[in-house]
């Protein structure tokens, strides 16, 4: 499958990708790789992502999950 978005890897290992024209942060081992079709994840802030006909998503923000240490 060959995405429609531009997306990228920076030396810190965040994935980023614009959808649309704003430039999201995607997260970092939330997404799921290679990505294919269906595929969906909530990055550490809670932004919501979906990919469908090719393309990333942009589903919204959810509560992100809390973590006791």
């Amino acid at each position: 499958m060959e995405l429609k978005n531009k997306i990228w890897m920076t030396g810190n290992l965040d994935w980023f990708a614009y959808v649309g024209e704003e430039e999201m942060y995607l997260g970092r081992r939330e997404v799921p790789s290679p990505l294919e079709e269906g595929d969906a994840w909530v990055n550490s802030i809670g932004d919501s992502f979906k990919v469908e006909d090719g393309e990333i998503k942009y589903l919204g923000r959810v509560e992100p999950p809390q973590t006791f240490w």
